[in-house]
């Protein structure tokens, strides 16, 4: 399974850390061990159910996020850190960890079909991501991005990592809100 997060995530040698490495890989791999769904699964899968016929995968959406986020943070360091310190490592953990939840969240119908499962319905993917991550050890600043990248993080003072990888996220979902935005050819 190690492999297979290797192939699906190749930013988590980006994290300087090799501690918080380790535990972002745990982390996933917990993720697979509780999920119906296979490794292969999330690069055909659609990123979001709330788009209609989503053309992007899963894995397009939430690599195009990490990447977004560290080029986010890497220039807000450059030209802001020395008013804003950001810990670029938490950046692309919370990245990569925003949605394992949806592992849990998902599974698939008898055509094949991604549909929301009676979990994800009760405990939408920030709260069992975070459960999954904490299990593994990774660190509450972490965390906190899983929890917060979502609607449900409005409630909360997000940190400066959390802000990027919302906003980072959102970036990569909101345009497919408007069908007018899709290409169809």
């Amino acid at each position: 399974m190690r492999d297979n997060i290797q192939r699906l995530w190749p930013e988590i040698e980006w994290i300087s850390n090799p501690q918080l490495r380790q535990q972002v890989t745990e982390t996933w791999i917990k993720a697979f061990e509780r999920s119906p769904l296979k490794p292969d699964d999330l690069n055909r899968i659609p990123f979001t159910l709330l788009v209609p016929n989503c053309p992007i995968t899963f894995m397009e959406h939430k690599r195009c996020v990490v990447h977004i986020a560290r080029d986010s943070a890497e220039a807000m360091q450059k030209f802001m850190g020395r008013a804003l310190p950001i810990d670029l490592d938490t950046v692309i953990a919370g990245a990569i960890l925003a949605d394992v939840g949806k592992l849990l969240e998902y599974e698939l119908g008898p055509d094949g079909t991604v549909h929301q499962s009676e979990r994800g319905e009760a405990l939408r993917h920030p709260f069992t991501g975070v459960a999954l991550a904490l299990e593994c050890g990774v660190p509450d600043a972490v965390c906190h991005i899983i929890a917060a990248h979502a609607a449900e993080g409005d409630l909360v003072k997000r940190s400066t990592e959390a802000f990027i990888v919302h906003h980072a996220d959102f970036m990569a979902f909101l345009p497919f809100k408007n069908p007018r935005n899709i290409r169809t050819k």
